[in-house]
C-alpha cells in the first residue's frame, strides 16, 4: 500500500491533481507549501498542530479567524427557512378563514366551516412524508457529488413543486404538493448540520449548527406577519399570496451556493487534497491561526482512524460502536416531536382552541415566532457555556415542569382566566423549546455521527424524526380539534409524558461534546465511555485509538 492510498486519497485522484496551485484567489495554497510527500512524513504533527490552535481558539478569535466558514454556515443554514416557513404555512392555513371556508366542512357545533380532522392532520403530515424521501436519498447522493450540487438541485425542484402548491384546487392536489415539497425540504435539513459542522472550527460548531433553529424562527415570522396580514381577507388571495412568497428564496440561494466552497472534509474523504487545502483557506483569512495544510492533516488523521477504505454503505450506520451512535442521532431527532415541539408548530391553533380570538391568535403566533428567534441566539451562549449535554437536559426538565401547567390550566374550566393561562404557557412552552432541546439538537445530531457516514448519519436521524413526527401530529390534531378530542391545553399531560421519557433515555445515553474534537469523539465512542463519564474523561492529544 502506497503513502496515498493508506492516507484516505487515490492513485487516480492524486495524478489528476493540476500542477502549480491548489487556488487563484489571494490565500492561494502552492503545492510548494503543501508538498504532498513531506507531508505524508510529517501527518500527525502536523494534525495534532491543527488540533491543538482550534482547541486553543475562543469564540471570537475563531470568528475572526474563519470569517466565511461563518458566512457560508449562514447560506446553508437558510435554506431551512423553506421548510419552516411551509410547515407553519400548512398550520396556520388550518386556523384561517378564507381557507377554511374554500376547503372545510360545516361544523355541526358551531355551523362554521372548519377543516376536518383527516384533512388537518394530512395537511401537517404529508410534507414530513415528502421529507421522509428526501432523507432518504440525501445521504447516498451527498457521499457521492457533495453537499454544493446537492442542495442545487433540491433548490431547482422546490422552484417547481411551488407550482403545483399555488395551482392546487382541491385537498387532495395541496396534500400530493406538500409530498413533492418535503423532498427538498428532506436534503436542506439532513444536510445542512452536516455541512455546517464541516467548515467550523470546534468553537463555532454550536453556534453554526444551532443557527438552523433561528432560521426556522426566522420562517415561522415570516409566515406569521404574513398570515396576520392577510388572516382577515375572505377571497383566495388571503393563501394565494402567502404560497407565492415562497419562489423568493430556491434561486437566489442557489446562486450563492454554487459560489460556495465544498465542505473540505468531503474532499478529503474523496482523497481530493489540494481542493480541500483550496477550501480551508476560503474558509478562514490568511493568518498565523490558519494554516490550511496542517488543517488537511487534522481531518485526514480524523479519517484515517475511521479505518475503513471503502465506500460509505448504510449497513455500517448499523454495526459496532457506529449503532451506538446512529441511536443517538435518531434518538435526539425523534425526542424533537416528544418535548412540546407540535405545540410550537401548531402555535395560532393552540391559541385559537384555548380560546382567543382568531385574531389574537395569529398576534400571540407572531410574537411566539418572534421571541423563538431571540431565544435561539441565547442558546448559543448558553451551549458555548453550559455544554450540549447540560442544555438538553436542564432544557427538557423546564418543558416538562411547563406541559403539566398547561394540563392543569386546561382542567380548570372554560373561563376566560384559564384561556389566558393556556394560551401564556402555549407560548412558554414554544419559546423554552427554542432555548433547550431544539436548538442544541442540531449541534449534538452533527457532532455524534462518523465524518465518513455523516451524510447518511443525519439523513437517517432526520428520518426518525419524520417516522415519529406523522403519527404524532395525528394525534396532536386529534387532542386540538373540536371536532376531535378538543382536550385544549390538556394535552400538556400527554407530551409532558413524552418528555420525561426522552429526558431518562438522554441523562443515560447522551454524551457531553463540548470542547471535543471530532478525533477525541472517536475515540470516546471507540472506547466506549458511559455518556454522563465524558466531561470527565481526558484524551491525550497523541492518541490515535
Amino acid at each position: 500500500m502506497n503513502d496515498t492510498e493508506k492516507y484516505g486519497g487515490s492513485p487516480e485522484v492524486m495524478s489528476d491533481v493540476p500542477k502549480g496551485t491548489v487556488g487563484h484567489d489571494a490565500q492561494a495554497v502552492h503545492l510548494d507549501d503543501l508538498d504532498l510527500k513531506a507531508h505524508l512524513t510529517d501527518y500527525k504533527a502536523d494534525a495534532i498542530e491543527a488540533e491543538n490552535a482550534e482547541h486553543n481558539m475562543g469564540v471570537l478569535e475563531a470568528v475572526r479567524a474563519y470569517p466565511m466558514a461563518s458566512f457560508w454556515a449562514f447560506v446553508f443554514s437558510f435554506t431551512i427557512i423553506m421548510e419552516s416557513y411551509d410547515v407553519f404555512l400548512t398550520g396556520n392555513f388550518v386556523a384561517l378563514p378564507a381557507f377554511a371556508n374554500e376547503y372545510g366542512e360545516v361544523n355541526p357545533a358551531t355551523g362554521a366551516k372548519v377543516i376536518v380532522t383527516k384533512w388537518q392532520s394530512a395537511l401537517q403530515c404529508c410534507g414530513p412524508l415528502g421529507a421522509l424521501i428526501g432523507v432518504t436519498i440525501a445521504g447516498p447522493i451527498t457521499s457521492r457529488i457533495g453537499y454544493r450540487y446537492t442542495f442545487i438541485g433540491a433548490l431547482m425542484l422546490l422552484n417547481v413543486f411551488i407550482f403545483v402548491f399555488y395551482y392546487a384546487h382541491t385537498m387532495g392536489v395541496i396534500v400530493a404538493s406538500q409530498i413533492l415539497e418535503g423532498i427538498p425540504w428532506g436534503i436542506f435539513i439532513a444536510n445542512a448540520p452536516a455541512y455546517c459542522s464541516e467548515i467550523v472550527p470546534i468553537k463555532l460548531r454550536a453556534p453554526a449548527t444551532q443557527m438552523l433553529q433561528m432560521f426556522w424562527a426566522i420562517g415561522s415570522i415570516i409566515v406569521g406577519a404574513v398570515t396576520y396580514r392577510y388572516n382577515g381577507r375572505l377571497d383566495s388571495s388571503a393563501y394565494k399570496i402567502p404560497i407565492a412568497l415562497q419562489w423568493m428564496f430556491p434561486t437566489p440561494l442557489a446562486i450563492l451556493i454554487f459560489c460556495a466552497p465544498e465542505s473540505p472534509w468531503w474532499l478529503v474523504r474523496k482523497g481530493r487534497l489540494e481542493e480541500a487545502a483550496h477550501s480551508v483557506a476560503r474558509l478562514g483569512r490568511k493568518s498565523r491561526l490558519l494554516n490550511p495544510k496542517e488543517s488537511v492533516a487534522m481531518m485526514r488523521r480524523v479519517i484515517d482512524l475511521e479505518t475503513s477504505q471503502k465506500s460509505p454503505s448504510p449497513i455500517e450506520l448499523f454495526k459496532g460502536v457506529d449503532l451506538y451512535r446512529t441511536l443517538i442521532v435518531c434518538g435526539v431527532y425523534a425526542a424533537q416531536n416528544l418535548a412540546g415541539n407540535l405545540i410550537a408548530n401548531q402555535a395560532v391553533y393552540f391559541f385559537e382552541q384555548a380560546g382567543v380570538s382568531t385574531n389574537t391568535a395569529f398576534a400571540l403566533g407572531l410574537i411566539t415566532s418572534a421571541l423563538q428567534m431571540i431565544f435561539v441566539m441565547l442558546s448559543w451562549v448558553l451551549t458555548s457555556y453550559f455544554g450540549r449535554r447540560a442544555i438538553y437536559l436542564w432544557g427538557t426538565a423546564w418543558l416538562i415542569v411547563l406541559l403539566i401547567a398547561t394540563g392543569i390550566a386546561g382542567s380548570v374550566g372554560k373561563s376566560n382566566a384559564a384561556s389566558l393561562a393556556q394560551a401564556s404557557l402555549g407560548l412558554i412552552v414554544a419559546v423554552m423549546f427554542t432555548a433547550g432541546p431544539a436548538p442544541v439538537s442540531y449541534s449534538i445530531i452533527a457532532e455524534t455521527s462518523a465524518i465518513r457516514l455523516r451524510p447518511l448519519t443525519t439523513g437517517i436521524g432526520r428520518g426518525a424524526y419524520y417516522i415519529v413526527n406523522i403519527p404524532c401530529i395525528f394525534l396532536s390534531s386529534y387532542m386540538l380539534n373540536p371536532t376531535g378530542g378538543d382536550l385544549g391545553g390538556k394535552c400538556g399531560y400527554v407530551w409532558a409524558g413524552t418528555a420525561l421519557a426522552t429526558w431518562v433515555v438522554a441523562y443515560f445515553f447522551l454524551p457531553e461534546y463540548k470542547g471535543r474534537s471530532y478525533r477525541e469523539i472517536d475515540i470516546l465512542f471507540k472506547r466506549h465511555v458511559p455518556a454522563p463519564k465524558w466531561s470527565k474523561t481526558i484524551i491525550n492529544v497523541e492518541d490515535d485509538e
